[in-house]
């Protein structure tokens, strides 16, 4: 039985597989800002992973003089009025932006992609009630969302998560619902109706491979966004708590001194989210480009 539950999972796999590649563009521009994007995302991986062998020092650590320093032997980033070291929370804050991005994302994926596929699937009033959610969901601006509920659930990095998350489920529901209505009329989805199949074997089996594609491109757009908005919501102090290493946190706490020259304290936390959401949203473009090239013709 397990065997049997084995193979049925390998074919489904390759079944998918096969449908996000199907007409896929191999050649072109799109591949090298693809596999940029990628670079720049491996490379932020390997720091986080290796936070502490890269960084000098423990980035709550109060090392004392020089304060406010730009950069010298030992601090290549400076450090700030506190005398903490800026290149350590620099690296370390990348993992609490990272795993408040993705972890938001993923959320988002799984509520909206099973929402998107039973109201496109099976319409009525289900359909028009979750459609009317989502609608008033999505006519927000996705920052102030995200503000409001950030201020209602309050600091911690699941709470801004869960925050983030709210902002992004409509676009999965969109996206997937839309889908669904294209296809659930084709004739594969017929002949399975006529068969006899459950109608989860024909969302899960015939229909959800045919929006994979998609989704994984909506999936790194949507953690370059998340990446924006977290630095935003920190910047504002509805974020990550001081003294947690926080690219928006730092940001947010560096400004107060560029009047009087010290640039570094935003110059590196600002380069990091900048580097880190472009590296995403290459990804996620020129995924679009290769796996759904159709759309541009």
């Amino acid at each position: 039985m397990n065997q049997f539950f084995s193979h049925k999972s390998a074919g489904l796999i390759k079944r998918t597989i096969s449908r996000i590649f199907k007409g896929a563009k191999w050649y072109g521009v799109e591949w090298y800002l693809t596999a940029f994007g990628a670079f720049l995302i491996l490379s932020v991986l390997v720091i986080i992973v290796f936070a502490k062998q890269i960084a000098p020092y423990d980035p709550l650590e109060f090392i004392g003089k020089p304060f406010l320093h730009p950069g010298t032997e030992g601090f290549i980033f400076g450090t700030d009025n506190l005398g903490r070291d800026v290149f350590s929370r620099v690296i370390f804050g990348s993992k609490i932006v990272m795993t408040i991005a993705i972890t938001a994302t993923i959320f988002s994926a799984i509520v909206g992609i099973p929402l998107g596929l039973i109201s496109g699937y099976f319409g009525g009033k289900l359909d028009r009630v979750l459609s009317l959610i989502m609608d008033s969901i999505y006519s927000f601006p996705g920052l102030i969302l995200a503000i409001a509920m950030a201020a209602m659930l309050g600091p911690g990095v699941m709470n801004i998560s869960i925050a983030i998350a709210v902002i992004y489920v409509p676009t999965y529901f969109r996206m997937v619902r839309g889908h669904v209505l294209t296809v659930k009329g084709e004739l594969y989805v017929e002949a399975a109706k006529t068969l006899g199949a459950s109608d989860f074997t024909i969302l899960w089996r015939y229909i959800f491979p045919n929006v994979i594609a998609s989704v994984v491109v909506i999936f790194s757009l949507n953690i370059a966004d998340a990446i924006l908005t977290e630095a935003g919501l920190s910047f504002l102090g509805l974020g990550i708590s001081p003294p947690t290493p926080d690219w928006g946190l730092d940001l947010s706490k560096g400004k107060t001194f560029l009047p009087r020259g010290y640039w570094w304290l935003v110059t590196y936390p600002g380069m990091m989210i900048s580097i880190v959401a472009l590296g995403f949203t290459l990804l996620g473009e020129g995924l679009n480009e290769i796996l759904n090239p159709r759309l541009k013709e």
